[in-house]
């Protein structure tokens, strides 16, 4: 089966300004995503991809748009399924201020068990994105053959969650997977099992540095940032 290149979105200004973003319209990249973005072309050029899909939110149409221009011949198709999650009643606030929500420790250990008010639960993200994925697996070997390679450009949850399923990790575990903003996770599809080939991959180390002064959303909740061992809920901001 196909090749996936999972393509998050470049770095927003929901994440820059520590803000759960979800679903809300009008985020858009800031100058070091769409930086980011512009670079993804010369990054995917090896693999001429056969089709491009994207959650219909506008940073990852942002994210895309250099790739579309590029090759303005690579199909384009919007998937809902890939769509962030559905944080509800929490999407807008603040990572800091969500952060002392007793919900939160639900959804750091025990994210089967965490549903947003308002919106939906983690278990029925992963479910989604999982047979979103399966579906386009067999529409581009149908389509474009088994050796065939496709983008997917989504959200950091979305992509941990797909992660997990392909490892066969379950989902109370996925919170130790992180993603960068624009990184690319690339996973093999098999007939009997998934692999794994690229996990968060920016091509660059700059984001495993020790930060001091952590941007944006990871000085509330970062794995990588001092003093938590909490994971970003939406993903973060990456490196500076």
């Amino acid at each position: 089966m196909p090749t996936l290149i999972l393509v998050r979105h470049g770095r927003s200004t929901a994440n820059t300004a520590g803000v759960l973003a979800g679903r809300t319209p009008g985020v858009r990249l800031d100058d070091r995503g769409a930086e980011q973005a512009a670079a993804l072309p010369a990054r995917l050029s090896a693999l001429s991809p056969v089709l491009a899909v994207s959650s219909p939110l506008e940073r990852c149409r942002q994210t895309l748009q250099p790739l579309l221009d590029a090759d303005p011949a690579l199909p384009l198709h919007t998937e809902d399924r890939i769509s962030e999650c559905d944080y509800g009643d929490w999407s807008g606030r603040k990572l800091a201020e969500l952060a002392d929500e007793p919900l939160m420790s639900v959804v750091q250990q025990h994210p089967t068990a965490a549903a947003f008010p308002g919106g939906e639960s983690l278990r029925a993200m992963q479910a989604r994105a999982v047979d979103a994925v399966r579906d386009w697996n067999e529409r581009v070997e149908a389509e474009h053959g088994e050796d065939a390679t496709y983008v997917m450009c989504s959200h950091g949850d979305i992509i941990k969650a797909l992660v997990a399923d392909a490892l066969g990790m379950h989902l109370d575990l996925f919170q130790r997977v992180h993603v960068d903003p624009c990184s690319v996770t690339a996973i093999r599809y098999t007939r009997l099992r998934p692999f794994l080939l690229r996990l968060g991959d920016t091509g660059d180390l700059a984001a495993l540095a020790p930060r001091a002064n952590p941007v944006g959303a990871d000085a509330a909740v970062s794995p990588s940032g001092a003093g938590t061992a909490d994971a970003t809920v939406g993903g973060g901001a990456g490196a500076p």
